[in-house]
């Protein structure tokens, strides 16, 4: 599977697709709603989107590897070092992720302030645990979230200008960070950060001290579930405003990311479902409920690429 989509996306250097199938193996195991999405591209716009992923992975594993034994400085080290390899003039890194995603950001003309964005973000964590108001979140979703909507969008191709459908992309990173907020809160208190902004939590006397009461005695009170419903409210607008955007795309790329969209969507439904009960259990969607939108997207899929395929093909008498 993996070489016919390198070859169809004309990736025929052996490093190369080496480099590839490292990013497609990173997506496969740690990004697997996301990477479920992705087999309902077409298969030239698999290996690109892979390496846009397996860049960002990289880069999180920096930060957050608990079996690592780097402290902070060293975790700044290895993030500046990121960075430089990627924006060097050297023709032929030697990390196998920062070779497929320069070659995919050459190819997709994706502009370097996206990665610098997306690095910029990443350093936020080494040193910042709390935001005190949407703004400084939004600052952060920016790089981390909005960025990643964005680099992607080339590869997607828009039936409007770029330029339109841009807002609509990044709120769907967006969207899809806010779900993860909201699901990984414990975990995110594992390593002292909330992704919360304070003054709507204090809004309903939540701070810092009772998110940790609730990790500590496995509960969500009544104070905190108020909170975080208000949180999922907001998130549910951005994915409604995200939405509006799927018909903005390349018939062949609807499908996809609709099918994203619906299952990420739907760990809000889990979320809510539960109590916001997200101190004692993660949200997620049963493979069942994966399969059947999967399995409904993939013929979407499938009849949208013929489509394409066709309207690709010459016609009678063309030259």
């Amino acid at each position: 599977m993996i070489r016919t989509e390198l070859s169809a996306a004309g990736i025929d250097d052996p490093e190369l697709r080496a480099a590839y199938q490292r990013c497609r193996t990173l997506n496969a195991a740690h990004g697997r709603t996301f990477f479920l999405a992705t087999r309902l591209l077409a298969p030239d716009q698999r290996p690109p989107i892979h390496a846009l992923y397996g860049f960002a992975r990289y880069a999180d594993d920096i930060l957050d590897d608990f079996d690592s034994t780097l402290d902070t400085p060293n975790r700044a080290t290895r993030l500046q070092q990121l960075s430089d390899e990627f924006f060097s003039s050297e023709e032929h890194p030697g990390n196998p992720v920062l070779a497929a995603v320069r070659h995919t950001a050459r190819r997709y003309a994706i502009r370097d302030e996206l990665f610098d964005d997306f690095l910029t973000s990443m350093r936020m964590d080494l040193t910042i645990t709390d935001y005190p108001d949407r703004d400084a979140l939004n600052l952060y979703m920016k790089g981390s979230a909005e960025a990643i909507g964005l680099q992607v969008l080339p590869i997607l191709g828009t039936v409007v200008s770029a330029d339109e459908a841009a807002p609509r992309a990044a709120a769907l990173g967006r969207a899809f960070q806010l779900t993860n907020f909201l699901r990984d809160i414990d975990e995110d208190l594992l390593r002292g950060r909330v992704y919360l902004p304070a003054d709507e939590l204090a809004a309903y006397h939540v701070d810092r001290e009772l998110l940790t009461w609730c990790h500590t005695h496995r509960t969500t009170d009544q104070r905190v579930r108020d909170a975080l419903a208000a949180q999922h409210d907001i998130a549910r607008g951005v994915y409604r405003f995200a939405a509006d955007g799927v018909a903005m795309l390349e018939p062949r790329s609807r499908p996809c990311v609709s099918t994203a969209l619906t299952l990420y969507a739907e760990i809000l439904d889990r979320i809510e479902d539960s109590g916001f009960a997200v101190f004692s259990q993660r949200a997620t969607v049963g493979n069942a409920r994966r399969l059947r939108v999967a399995g409904a997207g993939l013929i979407r899929s499938w009849r949208a690429r013929r489509t394409h395929v066709a309207s690709d093909a010459p016609r009678s008498g063309a030259v």
